[in-house]
């Protein structure tokens, strides 16, 4: 049974910054492809980064800000989040098995198991 615990959300001002975690059971960091995605109050949930064993992927709204990363000791994924905007207010979500995909004809990505979620404000 994969488990995934995500820790660190909060409320934080706009520039500002936060660092998520998500704790993995039953599935290894290191081995499989993990991923970070976010939903904001009536919108669909959208990738925001992925870590594989050679690389790292994000949406374009969050490159250069974020960064994505992995301590395989402790099976933890992070993601640390700097020049924080009030766009980026959402629930954020801990991933694992996050692969490519397509949805009307957009590409993005998919994931078999999900955290349930940290809440991320950022006030102006």
């Amino acid at each position: 049974q994969v488990q995934l615990v995500e820790s660190g959300g909060g409320l934080v001002q706009a520039g500002g910054s936060l660092r998520l975690s998500c704790a993995a059971s039953g599935r290894s960091v290191g081995t499989n492809v993990m991923g970070w995605f976010r939903q904001a109050p009536g919108k669909e949930r959208d990738f925001v980064a992925r870590i594989s064993w050679s690389s790292t992927n994000y949406a374009d709204s969050v490159k250069g800000r974020f960064t994505i990363s992995r301590d395989n000791a402790k099976n933890t994924v992070y993601l640390q989040m700097n020049s924080l905007k009030p766009e980026d207010t959402a629930i954020y979500y801990c991933a694992a098995n996050v692969v490519p995909t397509a949805v009307g004809g957009r590409s993005t990505y998919s994931a078999a198991y999900w955290g349930q979620g940290t809440q991320v404000t950022v006030s102006s």
